[in-house]
């Protein structure tokens, strides 16, 4: 093999060893963006499209949304669950039970490390006999949860970077390891136990899958809501991971 080919795989593969302390200090730096993009998509207007959102479908107090982002779409759902209070949606609203509700043949789903209370790591895999979007893929994702001063509540899931979540966990060799770009929920209280829950998703499969598919399949992750809302309706109002 020739030294520019030995180089070029040595490229590919390469991982990061990182200290606790800096990894915390990344993952903080990294989550605070996406929670403010978060809370951005969850403060436009409902029916409006405004900041560059184009309301693909509303109906029944469900609205459906996306903003062009490059090649890969970011998608919204937001819906008024009724008789679900935030912190019975918040249990429910975490990376791996969200991962169910995208596919079903996840094969592991695992806490990798918990930098703070509201802060960890967390590894998920999808077998041969997922959709086309997960099909032998791994995600190896942060998870930060936040209280905002006026209640809201926040959970914000993005992938590490490649070098990153290769120093922590090493990719299966028969696996494509995907990108979540940025994702998770806004969570606001309104009366009678009640709350608005606001979902964004973008998400890079990685491998080759056209992208038109790809963004066709977001759609879809988006309405995860009404599955988790019979989670968060089983689930007891003190259940906690």
């Amino acid at each position: 093999m020739s030294t520019a080919a030995t180089k070029a795989k040595t490229s590919c593969t390469r991982s990061w060893s990182i200290s606790e302390d800096s990894l915390r200090r990344y993952v903080s730096y990294a989550s605070e963006s996406c929670i403010q993009e978060l809370l951005s998509a969850s403060e436009s207007s409902l029916a409006g499209g405004s900041e560059g959102w184009k309301v693909l479908a509303f109906q029944d107090g469900v609205e459906v949304s996306k903003r062009c982002l490059d090649s890969l779409h970011v998608f919204r759902s937001r819906w008024v669950l009724r008789s679900v209070s935030p912190k019975q949606f918040i249990a429910v609203a975490n990376a791996i039970d969200a991962a169910k509700q995208w596919d079903p043949d996840l094969v592991e789903a695992k806490y990798i490390k918990d930098l703070n209370d509201n802060l960890s790591i967390i590894g998920l895999r999808f077998g041969d006999a997922s959709k086309p979007l997960f099909k032998k893929r791994e995600f190896i994702v942060y998870e930060r949860r936040e209280t905002m001063e006026d209640g809201t509540l926040v959970v914000a899931v993005a992938s590490l970077p490649k070098e990153i979540a290769a120093g922590l966990l090493p990719k299966k060799s028969n696996s494509i390891r995907g990108l979540l770009l940025q994702s998770g929920w806004v969570v606001e209280k309104l009366e009678d136990d009640s709350c608005t829950v606001t979902y964004v998703v973008q998400l890079d499969p990685a491998g080759w899958l056209p992208k038109c598919f790809v963004n066709r399949l977001n759609t879809k992750l988006v309405m995860i809501i009404e599955n988790l809302k019979k989670l968060a309706q089983s689930c007891p109002m003190n259940s906690a991971r």
